[in-house]
């Protein structure tokens, strides 16, 4: 159910920090006209840590509306309590969710044991498909083999979106655990992980990027072009190193939705707004990579066109 590209989407705020539902709507809009192949709502990229319990809730109902059964909609129901999870995704699924997006709980930095318990309790309080979210440099705690095979016992633990960087751990879910499907969570190892079979890719560029992100999927997957997917991922990579890699994760992610002329207005407190040093070296990277994707995908365009005129020809 969960392939293909997979944007959290933002949440857009206006200048007072409240919630823009209209500029979330425009945007999710972007992102379903680019193709993308499902939504999470109330992710780390939609700052679901700065957001109420009351906040998270109706966004799963206003994205819901917005989305209208054109692709699944994934809900993040992570929180510093198992108690916390379980009524969030039973708000989820109340709301019409497709799926559930889970993680360790931050900060409780619980055993293998203990975190299975939590993620069996939430499956089981809303019994909706879930995408297992394995990111230790947030959570403090891995998702290891004895986690994997406990969970993985149960039918709705299909997905795993693996963001810890380590490249090990694409092949450890490979080969011993090959009935749940990964999902790259990892920028700037997209490739990598599409090489090594993945089904998927969270990725927090198709919020501006969604043509192009679904372009790239469909030529590691779709066409198994592998030499023209590093091309594309070269372009990339100086745009993923800034995103993940400058200590401005939210920011820079906004701020690239407002270089692609969407809204996505500030980011909440304790976060704090790009500097200008920092934005105008983001905006030459954005559009540097911009213009090499677009060059490459008219590229791809023009020899499709011509293999078709020959087809005709020879027909």
């Amino acid at each position: 159910m969960f392939k293909g590209i997979i944007p959290p989407a933002i949440t857009p705020f206006r200048d007072d920090f409240s919630v823009d539902e209209g500029s979330y709507a425009e945007v999710v809009e972007y992102m379903i006209a680019g193709g993308v192949h499902a939504i999470i709502v109330s992710g780390t990229t939609g700052e679901n840590y700065a957001l109420s319990a009351e906040e998270r809730v109706r966004q799963f109902h206003y994205a819901k509306d917005v989305i209208n059964g054109r692709v699944p909609l994934i809900c993040g129901v992570n929180d510093m309590t198992t108690q916390g999870a379980c009524d969030f995704a039973r708000a989820a699924r109340e709301a019409g969710a497709d799926g559930l997006l889970v993680a360790a709980p931050p900060y409780s930095l619980p055993t293998e044991r203990e975190l299975a318990a939590h993620c069996l309790m939430i499956d089981r309080a809303a019994d909706l498909p879930i995408m297992l979210y394995n990111y230790p440099g947030r959570t403090g705690v891995t998702m290891g083999s004895d986690f994997l095979a406990r969970v993985g016992q149960r039918d709705n633990f299909r997905y795993i979106k693996e963001a810890s960087g380590d490249i090990n751990r694409v092949h450890l879910i490979t080969r011993e655990f090959p009935h749940i499907e990964l999902s790259c969570g990892a920028e700037d190892q997209a490739l990598e992980f599409f090489v090594w079979g993945a089904t998927s890719w969270v990725t927090p560029m198709a919020n501006f990027f969604a043509e192009e992100t679904v372009h790239f999927y469909d030529t590691c997957v779709r066409d198994q072009d592998f030499e023209k997917a590093r091309r594309m991922m070269m372009a990339l990579l100086p745009l993923t190193t800034l995103i993940e890699g400058g200590g401005k994760f939210a920011q820079s992610v906004k701020y690239a939705v407002e270089l692609q002329g969407l809204p996505a207005g500030p980011v909440r407190p304790p976060m704090r707004a790009l500097k200008k040093e920092f934005k105008r070296e983001m905006r030459e990277v954005f559009e540097t990579a911009k213009t090499s994707l677009r060059a490459i995908m008219a590229d791809q365009k023009q020899s499709e066109e011509v293999a078709h005129v020959r087809l005709v020809e020879q027909g």
